[in-house]
């Protein structure tokens, strides 16, 4: 089947709904079906992704007739070959600037009412307070992008700069698991904590460093990088 041809990429955008998933219940016994339905892919898709990440060594799977089922037994691998796939420069960056002090609560204010979530330092400083940056990233999904980016800079009054910014906003390479599992931190959308570590991973500047404290942070709080 395409689909399965389709998949040699399980880091593409749809297909990582599967890898997400499984990694926020790690434990779970999963069947194909798990993956299907009106908010997961196609059992094509999803018998395309299961049968990469097999082959990768990222799962095991249990052939018992009507009673079959699939492990994830690999998280450190599958993880480390996440990182080397993708890296937060995939996504489309639009820089502006913004003189007021406020501005990311004004932010805030401005889309409470419109898809957008916190990523890179800005957010996981909501949970770490591990590095002090007055840039601001965040992802947006807007229903008219030009329109909707247009009536933000004006109402915000942001500047559009060809280097100097301090605001980011991203057109996101992954358009829709992005936004999978987004957590409200100190009444802020943010990015789910994967995402969190997979943008962070290759970023510079401090990128890798604020991921490894990420996780650190979360683990001493008794709660997984991967949960959501």
């Amino acid at each position: 089947m395409n689909n399965s041809k389709n998949m040699k990429n399980i880091f593409a955008d749809k297909a990582t709904f599967i890898l997400r998933k499984m990694l926020s219940n790690p434990d779970k016994k999963w069947v194909t079906r798990d993956f299907t339905g009106d908010k997961g892919v196609s059992i094509g898709m999803a018998q395309g992704v299961l049968k990469t990440m097999e082959k990768k060594g990222y799962i095991e799977r249990v052939k018992r007739g009507p009673d079959s089922y699939t492990l994830l037994t690999n998280i450190q691998e599958l993880i480390s070959d996440w990182v080397t796939a993708y890296r937060f420069e995939l996504n489309e960056v639009y820089t502006y600037y913004s003189h007021d002090k406020n501005i990311l609560s004004r932010l805030k204010d401005y889309l409470k009412d419109k898809q957008y979530t916190l990523t890179l330092h800005s957010g996981a400083n909501l949970t770490t307070s591990y590095v002090v940056t007055e840039q601001t990233y965040l992802y947006f999904k807007p229903e008219n992008w030009e329109k909707d980016i247009l009536e933000l800079r004006q109402q915000l009054d942001l500047k559009e700069l060809v280097s100097g910014g301090n605001i980011h906003i991203i057109h996101p390479h992954y358009k829709q698991s992005v936004f999978y599992g987004i957590q409200t931190i100190k009444g802020y959308k943010v990015v789910s904590n994967l995402q969190l570590y997979l943008d962070l991973y290759n970023f510079k500047p401090r990128g890798r460093e604020h991921a490894e404290n990420l996780k650190n942070v979360l683990e001493e709080r008794g709660k997984s990088l991967y949960e959501y």
